[in-house]
């Protein structure tokens, strides 16, 4: 398979997300990587909250999960590791969607935090994250 059909338009991207994340605002200082698949956004990535050691990685995809290939892992994960040099990157989730839950737990993702019901549904949010040292989807040469 060869490299990943990559979409770096904010706005296209952005808006492929809050189709499938209801509620989902922009910030400023938002960045994105989408993934085309025949010309039509499959997946998407947004960036936000870079404050020099952390940033927030939200995603979206559409079901069944055959957009997951290797390269865009690698594509999502170089872009905060190595141009922003964090040593980590954040996500959160509600604690009902298990889906997600196991989709970022299979990425590498740790619990690190609940917030006790602050998801909408009144259930808890989980604050997911992965440390520079623990990403697998890219060399991450020591700091």
């Amino acid at each position: 398979m060869g490299a990943p059909d990559l979409d770096f338009d904010l706005y296209r991207v952005l808006a492929f997300v809050r189709r499938h994340l209801p509620g989902f605002c922009a910030a400023d200082g938002m960045r994105a990587i989408g993934l085309r698949r025949r010309g039509e956004l499959v997946a998407g990535v947004v960036y936000e909250g870079f404050n020099g050691r952390n940033i927030w990685m939200h995603v979206a995809a559409e079901p069944g999960g055959r957009w997951l290939t290797r390269g865009y892992l690698e594509a999502c994960f170089r872009y905060p590791f190595l141009i922003c040099g964090v040593d980590r990157v954040s996500g959160y989730v509600d604690a009902s969607n298990t889906a997600a839950r196991r989709f970022d737990e299979a990425l590498g993702f740790k619990e690190e935090a609940r917030l006790k019901g602050a998801a909408q549904d009144g259930g808890d949010v989980i604050l997911y994250v992965m440390r520079r040292g623990e990403c697998r989807y890219v060399p991450i040469p020591p700091n």
